[in-house]
């Protein structure tokens, strides 16, 4: 799978941190870094929630993690793209069910919220997950997107 990793000013620290980590982890991944290095404190959030929402889009990344300083700045940002479903996790059950459930794409972080080894059990959660497929999940996505396609 192809992931890509994205921050803002505030998240840049994070975002190595969880790559260097990712990396590490032997699970196998392409990992991708969009930037964001903290050296600019003009690196906003919606400019690399774009950058990574792209990149989704597109088909150049199969899932992304964005950071930022709260994490719901990038969230709103992301989800404005079609075909990215982001969402806040600090934990890992979340993490997990909001690919399971949601087909989450797009797994958003706090830096200022979450320490770095909750954020990486978190992103390991959300790298690790699979859709269900089951019939309610299917349902209920496929009405997400006739809201997202209602949208134009």
């Amino acid at each position: 799978m192809r992931i890509a990793f994205a921050a803002d000013h505030a998240g840049a620290a994070l975002k190595a941190e969880l790559l260097r980590r990712t990396g590490a982890a032997g699970l196998g991944h392409e990992l991708i870094d969009l930037g964001g290095d903290g050296s600019d404190p003009n690196d906003d959030y919606p400019d690399f929630a774009r950058r990574l929402g792209s990149a989704i889009r597109d088909g150049g990344a199969d899932r992304g993690i964005l950071i930022c300083g709260s994490g719901v700045g990038a969230s709103v940002a992301a989800n404005k793209i079609r075909g990215v479903r982001a969402a806040v996790c600090h934990d890992t059950y979340s993490a997990h069910q909001g690919v399971e459930h949601d087909d989450m794409n797009v797994l958003t972080l706090g830096a200022r919220v979450v320490g770095a080894e909750p954020a990486f059990e978190a992103a390991i959660a959300f790298l690790r997950a699979r859709f269900s497929g089951e019939p309610r999940h299917v349902r209920r996505l496929d009405k997400v997107l006739a809201i997202e396609a209602e949208q134009g």
